[in-house]
C-alpha cells in the first residue's frame, strides 16, 4: 500500500477544501488544515542550520509548534511531542516538517497525510525537493466562479485585476505540471464534474493515488467537523452534501465589465479545460491594461523569488528531502528494510 504524501493544489475558492474533506473521508488518509508552516520553513532553511545535528532539528521544531505566523495548532498535536520525535528523527529540512503532518495523520490512525493549500501550485519545484514522492491533485474551477468568490471572501483584499491574475496563474502552473512531471505524480480534475458525479470523479482519483475507493468520500460532513477549524465561516458549505449550487453563479456574482475581462485575459485557458464563453463584449482598454500591468508585477515578483533561491540551493546547509517513506528513502538510496530499527537521533 502507498505511504505517499498528497497535496491539493489549485485557484484559491476552487473547491479545495470540499476535496481536502473528501479525502480525510478514506480509511487510510489524513488531509491536514491549513498549517501555513510549510513553505516559510523552506524558505528560512539557512537561519537553521544543519539540521543533522539534534540541537538544530530542536530549533525548527520549536519556531514550528512555536512561532505566531504558523498554525501549527490547527493540528492538534501535542508540541512536546512533536519536538521530541522531530528530534529522534532522520536530519533533514523535510523530515522535520513531515514529521507534524505524519503524528497529524497518526491522531486517526491512519497511515498517510496529506496538506491542502491552493498556493501550492505554484511551488510544486520546493515541495518535490522536500518530499520527492509526493502526489498533487489540481482541482480546477470556472475561473469566473473563482473571481467571484475571491471577491467575496473577508480576508481578500486585493481588487478584480489581481483575482483575474491569481486563475490565470494557476492555469498556467498546472499547464506546466501536466508537460513535465508523471502520470503518477501529478493529477487534474474539474470541480463542476466532481459536484455533479462524486463518485465516479473519486473512484478515478483513488487508482491514482493507489488506494481502493471509499463510499465515505462521496458525504464528507464529518470529516468537516474534525478538519475544517470553526473560525473559518467561509467554508460553511463544506458541513452539508455536496452540492452543485454555485455552479456557474458568476452570471449574478460578477459585474460585466468583469466577465469581460476574464473572458479576454484567460478566456482561451476557459476554453482549453471545457468551459464554455459567455459571449461578451470585448473589455475596456484600460481595464485590460491594468490586468497586464497586474500580471507584470506578480510575473516579476516570483521570478526574483525564484533567483534568490537558486541562489540558496548553492549553499544549502544541509539536506532538504525527507526520509520518512519508503518511497522518500528508496530515492535517497536508503532501501527499508523489513524491521528496521528506528532513525537514530544523529545523522552525519
Amino acid at each position: 500500500m502507498s505511504d505517499r504524501p498528497v497535496f491539493v493544489i489549485g485557484c484559491p475558492r476552487s473547491g479545495t477544501t470540499m476535496l481536502q474533506l473528501m479525502l480525510s473521508s478514506h480509511p487510510r488518509l489524513a488531509v491536514a488544515p491549513e498549517t501555513r508552516f510549510v513553505l516559510p520553513a523552506y524558505y528560512r532553511r539557512r537561519v537553521f542550520g544543519d539540521l543533522r545535528a539534534a540541537s538544530r532539528r530542536r530549533s525548527l521544531a520549536e519556531w514550528i509548534a512555536g512561532d505566531r505566523s504558523t498554525k501549527f495548532r490547527e493540528l492538534k498535536i501535542e508540541k512536546a511531542d512533536f519536538v521530541r520525535q522531530a528530534v529522534e528523527g532522520p536530519g533533514s529540512l523535510g523530515s522535520v516538517i513531515g514529521t507534524a503532518f505524519r503524528m497529524y495523520a497518526d491522531r486517526f490512525d491512519k497511515p498517510r497525510w496529506g496538506d491542502k493549500r491552493p498556493s501550492y501550485i505554484k511551488h510544486t519545484d520546493l515541495l518535490l525537493r522536500l518530499f520527492p514522492d509526493a502526489q498533487f491533485i489540481h482541482l480546477i474551477r470556472d475561473g469566473r466562479d473563482c473571481v467571484a468568490s475571491l471577491k467575496e471572501m473577508p480576508w481578500y483584499t486585493s481588487d478584480s485585476f489581481h483575482a483575474v491574475a491569481t486563475w490565470a496563474e494557476a492555469m498556467d502552473a498546472g499547464e506546466r505540471l501536466r508537460r513535465t512531471l508523471p502520470e503518477d505524480t501529478y493529477f487534474e480534475l474539474r470541480y463542476e464534474d466532481l459536484t455533479d458525479d462524486p463518485e465516479t470523479e473519486l473512484k478515478k482519483l483513488c487508482v491514482f493515488l493507489e488506494e481502493d475507493f471509499s463510499p465515505a468520500m462521496v458525504s464528507p460532513r464529518e470529516a468537516a467537523s474534525v478538519t475544517v477549524p470553526a473560525h473559518k465561516v467561509w467554508h460553511s458549505n463544506t458541513h452539508g452534501e455536496v452540492t452543485r449550487s454555485r455552479v456557474g453563479s458568476w452570471a449574478n456574482r460578477l459585474d460585466s465589465w468583469e466577465i469581460s475581462l476574464c473572458e479576454q485575459i484567460f478566456g482561451d485557458r476557459l476554453e482549453a479545460n471545457g468551459y464554455e464563453l459567455s459571449g461578451a463584449p470585448r473589455a475596456a482598454k484600460e481595464h485590460v491594461t491594468a490586468c497586464q500591468k497586474t500580471m507584470a508585477r506578480r510575473r516579476t515578483s516570483r521570478l526574483r523569488k525564484g533567483f534568490r533561491d537558486r541562489l540558496n540551493r548553492m549553499r544549502e546547509p544541509s539536506p532538504v528531502a525527507a526520509l520518512l517513506t519508503s518511497g522518500q528513502r528508496v530515492l535517497a538510496g536508503v532501501p527499508q528494510q523489513r524491521n528496521e530499527s528506528p532513525e537514530p537521533a544523529e545523522h552525519g
